[in-house]
């Protein structure tokens, strides 16, 4: 009985070699009409980015899951307000700022295109693009919400409501797109040094993570965190089935992230270049998961879901910059370094007395880096032309974050009362109660 099954098998293996010629011959060229081809490519960007405004959820369940029990009300409402607050800035000025259209001869650093961008037609068809306006704002705009949920939670549990808000406000309609604009909106980064970002892992995730840094200096440290004598008080996440579903619906997410970033499936070569990011994507977080275990089961003697669950997103942003030239070999390679490091880099910041509630710097910050730079390697970049990229980034984001941050520390106040701090911010911010056996 077996080995007539071993020898069907065989002959459906080389019926399957025999075909794949005929496969390979379909031309690498648009094999639909124009019309076809602006449906199909329109409809990758909105499935990539109903899959990436999904992963504002993931986001909020994440960081749901990770803070204390006492602060989960407020941390999903600022979930919620940020992403909308996004989509508002986005409308009224960002996209205008990331996409200005600069002139030929132009540096390249800042320019913006209408204000608002709304008002020249955004629902409008224009079959010159290949795609719909609106897909493409509605695309764009979810990727801009992505970078405010960084900075979240990183500064979680010791951040009052409003000047969060206004924060978002500022990053949303003005730092973010001026990032993307150097890139993306083919300014400086792109037309003088080469700068390579396929979706995002230093325009979107090392953007938020240096907005969150420079927040998580200025702010401070959660009451209560750090002991005068050097002890680090762990605070225990009060949901981890929550945390790992977040987790699970931001990798469900990042398909759409990367995918849809080919912005084009109208052809044979943009259909099979979309399913291998697909599976880049997927392998570099799978080995993101895989190193992170082994690492702490060697370090710690026990494995750590929160490592495991943070390797897996850093392995996402590692393999974000460049996420179709590598090969799976080296996809699981760049995820699993993304691995390593969230696992040194975590505890590093605890010895520096830098408190990220939810692993966001190393996460999207320092793995961002590293995905960036490895395009080098992998993909059509010089290193020098990546670390350029890199550098202007950090310096932009920080200095604008830190005016930002400190005007808002020394007007209306960042930080909620020690008082309400140690109450908790669902009790003190917008008046719900926490379960008393929860409130730790």
């Amino acid at each position: 009985m077996i080995k007539p099954l071993l020898k069907a098998a065989a002959l459906l293996g080389a019926s399957a070699l025999v075909a794949q010629p005929a496969l390979a011959a379909v031309p690498d060229a648009e094999v639909v009409s124009a019309g076809t081809a602006y449906i199909f490519n329109t409809l990758l960007f909105l499935i990539g980015g109903f899959l990436v405004m999904w992963m504002a959820a993931g986001f909020a369940m994440l960081e749901a899951g990770l803070v204390r029990a006492k602060n989960t009300s407020t941390q999903c409402l600022k979930n919620i307000g940020l992403y909308s607050i996004a989509g508002l800035m986005f409308w009224v000025i960002g996209y205008s700022i990331a996409y200005p259209g600069f002139a030929e001869g132009s540096l390249g650093l800042f320019g913006i295109a209408g204000f608002p961008y709304a008002m020249q037609g955004v629902s409008e068809a224009d079959t010159g693009t290949g795609y719909s306006v609106a897909s493409d704002w509605f695309f764009q705009m979810v990727f801009c919400a992505t970078t405010a949920s960084i900075v979240s939670g990183t500064v979680a549990e010791r951040v009052k409501i409003v000047p969060f808000f206004i924060f978002v406000t500022v990053l949303t309609g003005i730092i973010y797109p001026v990032v993307v604009s150097w890139e993306w909106g083919g300014g400086y980064l792109d037309s003088v040094h080469g700068f390579s970002d396929f979706a995002g892992s230093t325009l979107v995730h090392s953007t938020g993570g240096w907005a969150a840094l420079v927040g998580a200096l200025i702010i401070g440290a959660r009451a209560g965190r750090y002991g005068a004598d050097g002890k680090i008080n762990v605070f225990p996440a009060s949901n981890i089935p929550l945390a790992t579903l977040g987790t699970f619906i931001l990798w469900l997410g990042w398909f759409g992230f990367n995918g849809a970033s080919q912005l084009a499936m109208g052809t044979v070569g943009d259909a099979s270049d979309v399913s291998k990011i697909f599976v880049n994507t997927n392998m570099a977080a799978a080995g993101g998961v895989v190193v992170a275990i082994i690492l702490t089961q060697v370090l710690y003697k026990k494995a750590d879901i929160t490592m495991a669950l943070n390797g897996a997103l850093a392995g996402l942003v590692s393999i974000t910059a460049e996420p179709l030239a590598p090969t799976v070999g080296q996809s699981i390679l760049i995820g699993g370094i993304g691995g390593v490091i969230v696992v040194f880099t975590v505890p590093l910041l605890d010895k520096l007395k830098i408190d990220d509630v939810v692993g966001a710097i190393p996460v999207h910050l320092v793995a961002g880096i590293w995905g960036t730079l490895i395009v080098a390697w992998t993909g059509d970049a010089t290193f020098v032309g990546q670390l350029v990229g890199v550098l202007l980034t950090a310096v932009w984001v920080s200095a604008a974050s830190a005016v930002v941050w400190l005007a808002l520390k020394y007007t209306i106040g960042v930080r909620p009362s020690e008082e309400d701090e140690m109450n908790g911010l669902d009790k003190a911010e917008i008046g719900v109660e926490a379960y008393p056996e929860f409130a730790r």
